[in-house]
């Protein structure tokens, strides 16, 4: 009975007129439709639909916001896509970004890939000898 899911398929909805606060960790899709506060934590693919307003910290794989409100930084190992009418204030690192025209957005924006380890101190790696 363990099958893979379809590609499309979403593992889990915040419907509209919901509300919830805290941490949500996740495998497969979830799609966020109404409300959330706090930290999310993932895999896999979080989609934020029209009309959702989130204020979160979010670090998952893939990222796709259809048109509500994001106020958090979004840290996404795969991919970030924003599509209009989306708003996104925070900042964004990923290794491939797409912003649509029409998109509100203000932070800044790394694009490149995303180390699990933690990177040494610049002062570290200047002080090196070089070969």
């Amino acid at each position: 009975m363990d099958q893979a899911l379809p590609a499309s398929e979403i593992t889990a909805l915040l419907g509209k007129g919901t509300r919830f606060d805290g941490k949500l960790h996740f495998e497969g899709r979830v799609r966020i439709d109404g409300v959330f506060k706090g930290e999310i934590k993932s895999d896999d693919t979080l989609i934020i639909g029209d009309g959702a307003e989130v204020h979160a910290e979010i670090d998952v794989a893939t990222v796709i916001v259809r048109g509500g409100v994001v106020n958090g930084n979004i840290r996404a190992k795969s991919s970030l896509e924003i599509h209009a009418p989306g708003r996104l204030i925070g900042n964004i690192h990923s290794p491939s970004v797409f912003i649509d025209r029409g998109v509100e957005f203000q932070g800044s924006c790394r694009m490149d890939p995303i180390d699990e380890k933690p990177q040494k101190p610049i002062s570290q790696i200047a002080s090196q000898p070089r070969a």
